[in-house]
């Protein structure tokens, strides 16, 4: 036996040894812990909305509103499967609330984001204050507030309802701090007018004495309206970005910084024939598609896309966005806590 047999014999025997006592040495794994760039199981995948939606409603025929809590049919990561997972962050689902349905009021550590998909007549409700849903709106469910969500009935003009849930449910359970509380009441008392949130903090204006700060927006419901109108006058009046075509960011009025503490939301129009040029950063993004039809090219992949899919572009992944016709798309992210933390980065290519 010569002198290298000897000494892989004696580190075999001495990482057997230091096992038992949950030890490893870092010299085995360093590499693979602090990686030269990001390396991520999470894997570009789309999911066409016109092959889920019969799930949704079959699923809308098998359970209740009520009896599930929250009717959800969960977007896994096909490289993060039995993890509840977009991202290795954040979590994504689709929530079909049928006419005449109410789902029960609660509360978890968890911040969530609702996006509405398809359909009108329903509602939410958050720590008091309702608002009605329209397709492309944009709602912020608070770090433990009391929420619940109804439809009106079908002779009210209620119809089936979709929204994209988007938590950060994986972040949350990384830190262990997780806690959820049940309504003593299925709906919670409103105690202020809709659109008083609005009101009070979406006109450049704010109540004279309210204090500066706050970790996520007063504003819970951003309507697709005004925010499609911002973004068609920009257009007009010729502004693009060559990556992003033009791309705005929901903001905390109270701040400026992002509406929400750990998830970072978009809103983006990419013009008719739009050919973005190739960009990536560390924040994993998912792509929710308002408007029109293109393609994602993600890491080499081509992932043709069309109103109301949804795409996620993976850490440090290459991509480039292509319109056919006027585009629009909804995106979120854990972008804010990585900025918080120091740790955003990303490229352009040419820049």
């Amino acid at each position: 036996m010569n002198d290298n047999d000897n000494i892989d014999q004696a580190r075999a025997d001495f990482y057997r040894r230091i096992d038992v006592q949950a030890l490893f040495p870092l010299w085995e794994q360093l590499h693979s812990l602090v990686p030269r760039q990001p390396s991520t199981p999470c894997v570009a995948a789309l999911w066409r909305f016109s092959e889920l939606r019969p799930h949704l409603m079959e699923a809308g025929r098998l359970i209740s509103a009520e009896e599930a809590v929250r009717r959800v049919l969960v977007l896994e990561n096909p490289g993060l499967r039995g993890q509840a997972s977009i991202t290795q962050s954040l979590y994504a689902g689709l929530q079909l609330l049928l006419p005449g349905e109410i789902a029960p009021s609660h509360r978890h550590s968890q911040s969530a984001l609702r996006f509405v998909v398809e359909g009108r007549g329903a509602y939410t409700s958050v720590d008091g204050e309702l608002t009605t849903l329209a397709p492309g709106d944009f709602v912020i469910t608070p770090s433990m507030a009391w929420h619940d969500h109804g439809n009106l009935s079908e002779a009210d003009g209620g119809e089936p309802v979709i929204w994209l849930d988007g938590l950060d449910i994986p972040l949350v359970r990384f830190f262990g701090a997780g806690f959820a509380e049940d309504h003593p009441r299925s709906v919670q008392a409103l105690c202020r007018p809709e659109g008083s949130s609005q009101t009070r903090y979406g006109n450049n204006l704010l109540p004279l004495r309210h204090p500066a700060g706050g970790l996520t927006s007063p504003i819970f419901n951003y309507p697709y309206a005004r925010t499609r109108e911002t973004l068609d006058t920009l257009r007009r009046q010729g502004e693009h970005d060559d990556w992003d075509g033009i791309k705005l960011r929901y903001a905390n009025p109270l701040t400026g910084g992002w509406a929400m503490p750990s998830i970072g939301t978009c809103m983006q129009l990419l013009p008719r024939g739009f050919v973005g040029k190739t960009w990536r950063s560390t924040a994993a993004t998912v792509f929710a598609v308002v408007e029109g039809a293109g393609r994602a090219i993600i890491a080499g992949q081509v992932f043709a896309f069309e109103a109301r899919d949804i795409f996620v572009v993976p850490s440090w992944a290459p991509v480039s966005l292509q319109a056919e016709g006027e585009s629009v798309l909804f995106s979120y992210s854990d972008r804010p806590i990585q900025e918080a933390m120091g740790l955003f980065r990303e490229a352009r290519e040419d820049d």
